[in-house]
C-alpha cells in the first residue's frame, strides 16, 4: 500500500508590528496619490507662486485630508475583511488574517476621522471639511457598504468620491467650487473605470472568489476590454477640457494628447489581444497617466504665471 505524496506546507506569514498594523489600515500608496491630487487642485486655485501664508494653507489642507482619506482607507479595510481573506493581494491585511480587533480598528478609523475633520474645520475652513467627510461618506459606505456588493457599476458611481480630491484642494484655497475644480473632478472621474478595470481583468479570479460583481466576472473578460478601450477615448476628450477652457496652455495640450495616445494604445492592445501581461502593463500605465498629466497642469499653470 503506497502512501499519499506529503503536501508542501503552506507559508506562515510572520505577524507585523502593531504599529505597522495600523499603518496598512490606511492604504498609503492609495492614500498618497488622494493627497498629491487634492495638492494639485490646491496649486491650480492660487494665481502663480503661493505666499508663505498659502503654502502653510497647503500643508494643513493635505494634513486634514490625509488623516479623512487614512479613515476611510481603515474602515474600508474592517467592512471587507472577510472579502480580503479571500482575495490573494488582500488576505495579508491585518484586519482580514484577525491580528487586529475589529473594535479597534473602528477606533482607529473614527480617531483619524474626527482629527482631520477638526483640522479642517478650524485651521482651513468648514466647506472643505465637510466636502471632505462627505466623500469619507461616499466611500467608505455608500461604496464600500452598498454599492460594491450590489452592482458592476460600482466603480462607475462610486467613483465620484475618488474623483473628490482635486474639489477639496480647490475648496481649500478659494472657500468655493468653481468650474476649473468640476474639470478636475471629471478627468479623474473617467479615468477610475478604465483604470480599476485593467486591475480586475487579470484579478478576476479573486474577484469571483470574494462573490462581488465586479465587471469582468458579471459580463466577461470580452465586455470588460470594449469598455476599458471606449473609456479610453472618452478621457482624451475630458483630459482636453483644461486647454478648451484656458485654464491650461500649449505644454499641457502636448502633454495631455501624448499620455491620452498612450492610454489609448494599451487600452486598444488589450481589447484586440488579451493577456494577463497587457492587463497589468494598461493598469500601470493609468497610474502614470494621471500622475504625470496632473503634474503638467503644475508645470504649465506656473508657466502661464511667470511668461
Amino acid at each position: 500500500m503506497t502512501s499519499a505524496a506529503p503536501q508542501a506546507p503552506q507559508p506562515v506569514l510572520a505577524a507585523m508590528p502593531v504599529w505597522r498594523q495600523y499603518y496598512v489600515l490606511t492604504k498609503p500608496r492609495v492614500v498618497q496619490l488622494i493627497v498629491f491630487c487634492a495638492l494639485i487642485g490646491m496649486v491650480l486655485a492660487v494665481p502663480g507662486v503661493p505666499s508663505g501664508a498659502e503654502a502653510w494653507r497647503m500643508v494643513v489642507a493635505c494634513a486634514g485630508i490625509w488623516l479623512v482619506a487614512a479613515a476611510a482607507a481603515a474602515f474600508n479595510c474592517l467592512v471587507e475583511k472577510a472579502i480580503d481573506a479571500r482575495m490573494k493581494r488582500t488576505s495579508w491585511r491585518p484586519t482580514a488574517r484577525g491580528e487586529l480587533r475589529d473594535g479597534h480598528a473602528l477606533a482607529f478609523s473614527a480617531l483619524l476621522c474626527a482629527a482631520g475633520s477638526a483640522v479642517l474645520y478650524f485651521g482651513i475652513n468648514p466647506l472643505t471639511m465637510w466636502l471632505t467627510f462627505a466623500t469619507f461618506v461616499g466611500y467608505a459606505v455608500i461604496y464600500t457598504v452598498v454599492l460594491k456588493p450590489l452592482t458592476p457599476q460600482n466603480i462607475v458611481i462610486g467613483g465620484a468620491s475618488g474623483a473628490m480630491p482635486p474639489v477639496l484642494g480647490w475648496a481649500a484655497m478659494t472657500g468655493d467650487v468653481g468650474p476649473e475644480a468640476m474639470i478636475l473632478f471629471l478627468i479623474i472621474f473617467i479615468w477610475t473605470p478604465p483604470h480599476f478595470w485593467s486591475l480586475a481583468l487579470y484579478r478576476v479570479e479573486d474577484y469571483r472568489k470574494s462573490g462581488l460583481p465586479m465587471l469582468p466576472v458579471t459580463h466577461g473578460n470580452q465586455f470588460t476590454r470594449l469598455q476599458v478601450w471606449l473609456y479610453s477615448i472618452i478621457l482624451l476628450a475630458t483630459c482636453l477640457l483644461p486647454f478648451i477652457y484656458r485654464m491650461s496652455g500649449w505644454l499641457y495640450l502636448a502633454a495631455a494628447l501624448v499620455l491620452n495616445a498612450g492610454f489609448m494604445g494599451h487600452a486598444f492592445k488589450l481589447w484586440r489581444n488579451y493577456s494577463d501581461t497587457q492587463a497589468r502593463k494598461t493598469f500601470r500605465f493609468s497610474l502614470i497617466h494621471l500622475s504625470l498629466l496632473f503634474a503638467a497642469l503644475l508645470v504649465d499653470h506656473y508657466l502661464i504665471w511667470t511668461l
